[in-house]
């Protein structure tokens, strides 16, 4: 099997907690997710992402999918 590429997404979770002074636990709690799933989406390191938990997280931080991620080139 050839190794995976390295992935081009970038997440901008961090920004968006500290503009809405939401913690990491909480917005877990309100969207329904582990902190450890969500503290892997924030670092970058998810493979993965499921659209129920992304709209949950628009919905709780008040944003669309690009203002959480975006396609680095």
């Amino acid at each position: 099997m050839p190794p995976e590429e390295p992935h081009q997404i970038e997440v901008h979770l961090d920004r968006l907690l500290a503009e809405r002074g939401i913690t990491l636990a909480d917005l877990a709690e309100r969207v329904g997710v582990t902190p450890v799933n969500l503290s892997i989406l924030k670092n970058g390191r998810a493979k993965a992402i499921r659209f129920t938990t992304l709209s949950a997280l628009c919905r709780e931080l008040d944003c669309q999918p690009g203002d959480l991620i975006t396609y680095a080139k």
